[in-house]
């Protein structure tokens, strides 16, 4: 059976949370997950489309969880419990919170992988690295979260790809290349519309400037998602010190506009 891994991992909270599980955990996860799909499949080939939820299923059920669906991967796991996390450096780097916070990583790494390999510019490349990242802290507007976490260290053309690759996944646009995903149908329902903030964003976005850069970020994202890839942070060691601007006391302790965000990150079991 060929398996979705995008899907597969999204239905688990992402890459982060996939981290915390247990390898029965994983196990378990990935047999119902399969029984799911056998079942869409055997419906397909006997004429019936695959049936995607509506906003109102959705909806219903927000309580049927003990947790929502917007908290940060670092602080929720969905299967079993969350695990002790290795204390950060005194001074941390961008590097310490890939290896300490953000790993494995590996979807925004293949994103920035591929973004490389297609020859984009550095500053879209630093915000395929990026952009996902913050998905630790929060889920909901990602992208203007995301780009508050990074504005005060990268180039400003890398927080706006960030900021607005969000708005833009809601949008196809056939000449770059990016098509809506079924992935979206299943996470917000087949009738959903974008809330008014997203479409005026989308209408801003359309004669930018810079349109471009999120929507390559977008490119780049949504076709990031190959099991059998071999990725590291290595690659991308010489683009963060051109474009990342580390404090030399560490992020967190630099007091930024955004070093309480970096701290959150750091310490997510303090209880106030």
């Amino acid at each position: 059976m060929d398996l979705n891994r995008r899907a597969f991992i999204a239905t688990l909270g992402g890459t982060a949370a996939v981290a915390m599980m247990d390898s029965e955990a994983k196990a378990d996860a990935l047999e119902h997950y399969m029984e799911e799909q056998l079942d869409e499949q055997v419906a397909a080939a006997q004429g019936q489309p695959e049936k995607f939820p509506t906003v109102a299923d959705i909806e219903a059920q927000i309580e049927t969880r003990n947790y929502r669906r917007g908290v940060g991967s670092l602080f929720v796991s969905t299967r079993g419990n969350v695990k002790k996390l290795e204390p950060m450096p005194k001074n941390p780097t961008l590097q310490d919170f890939f290896r300490l916070r953000f790993a494995p990583a590996n979807h925004v790494l293949q994103s920035a992988t591929r973004a490389m390999k297609t020859g984009m510019t550095e500053e879209v490349i630093l915000a395929c690295l990026l952009h996902d990242c913050v998905l630790n802290l929060i889920k909901p507007d990602h992208g203007w979260w995301g780009a508050q976490l990074f504005e005060p260290y990268i180039p400003e053309k890398s927080t706006f790809a960030i900021r607005y690759h969000q708005t833009l996944r809601f949008y196809p646009d056939a000449e770059a290349g990016y098509e809506y995903p079924d992935l979206y149908y299943r996470f917000f329902g087949e009738d959903y519309k974008p809330p008014q903030h997203i479409e005026a964003t989308y209408k801003m976005l359309r004669n930018h400037k810079w349109y471009m850069e999120p929507r390559l970020v977008t490119v780049n994202d949504l076709y990031a998602f190959d099991p059998n890839a071999k990725v590291s942070l290595d690659p991308f060691e010489d683009i963060i010190g051109r474009h990342f601007k580390t404090p030399k006391e560490g992020l967190g302790n630099d007091n930024s506009p955004s070093a309480h965000m970096w701290r959150t990150l750091a310490n997510p079991d303090a209880p106030l």
